[in-house]
């Protein structure tokens, strides 16, 4: 099974919830941190690390002998990535997805491909747990294919746990699709509402089953209550606002060590969602 934990906004306790379930369930769990921008899981996890590898991506490479200037290349890229300036042929590699539709429709096989460095991958484990995550390269303006490289790793035989990345934009539809649950986790204020409002249509496109954790429970309103009870949107959780989950939090210790009640709560969370998904 493949659980993503994703979130409208940033800071509403995506991650604790990620690496605190996946440390209750004992063996046999992968923890993929997908949110290569600003990976946090480490910190809580603490993992031995075992591997590190350096990702890259494809990019196109003109051989200016061969070229003819006809300037289809540039025609099939939808990213600007490739353009015909003058009698020059320029390539944009920062801007460029890949696809290779450049050197399929180049008449005089003018165009070969080479890679660039994108970021890296890192493998470890901690006590039975696998954990794996991606680290996306300064500079570098797309992450998908980053995040699809570290779901590759993803093993059929094992529960996979996805910590998402924060909003609704490409890097969160490529953590969530294909899983087989989408956990939100929200705060009861009226910017979690919001953002809460836009991660659930964003879910909805995709046909994933979901489920929510109210994280600060005791703050804000009822608003989002009401709104998760209007949407058939099942509330599994609700962590209350309380110190010494904050300081656990900050020191950068697992909830569920230092407060062994709650290693309970999140594995009933997972046998919660395995009932929604059978």
């Amino acid at each position: 099974m493949i659980i993503s934990i994703a979130s409208g906004k940033g800071g509403t306790g995506k991650t604790t919830v990620a690496t605190n379930m996946a440390l209750s369930l004992g063996s046999g769990v992968q923890l993929l941190d997908c949110d290569v921008e600003e990976p946090n899981s480490h910190l809580f996890i603490k993992p031995v690390l075992e591997n590190t590898e350096t990702f890259s991506t494809p990019v196109p490479l003109i051989d200016e002998k061969k070229c003819n200037l006809c300037g289809k290349c540039g025609e099939i890229c939808q990213f600007k990535a490739i353009v015909m300036i003058a009698d020059t042929v320029m390539t944009f590699d920062e801007m460029c997805h890949g696809c290779g539709g450049c050197m399929a429709v180049c008449p005089e096989e003018a165009i070969t491909e080479t890679t660039r460095e994108a970021g890296i991958i890192r493998r470890g484990h901690r006590n039975g747990l696998e954990f794996i995550d991606g680290r996306l390269r300064i500079g570098e303006a797309m992450s998908p294919p980053l995040i699809k490289k570290v779901r590759s790793f993803s093993h059929p035989d094992k529960i996979t746990i996805i910590d998402a990345p924060p909003g609704t934009s490409c890097p969160v539809i490529a953590s969530m699709k294909d899983t087989n649950f989408v956990l939100l986790v929200t705060e009861p204020t009226p910017f979690g509402l919001h953002d809460l409002e836009l991660a659930v249509e964003a879910v909805k496109i995709l046909d994933i089953p979901r489920g929510l954790v109210i994280n600060r429970s005791d703050i804000g309103d009822s608003r989002v209550t009401e709104y998760a009870k209007k949407e058939n949107l099942p509330v599994l959780m609700e962590i209350p606002f309380d110190r010494q989950i904050a300081e656990i939090y900050s020191r950068g210790d697992i909830l569920v060590e230092v407060m062994p009640e709650w290693k309970e709560k999140f594995y009933n969370l997972y046998e919660a969602i395995k009932k929604i998904v059978n």
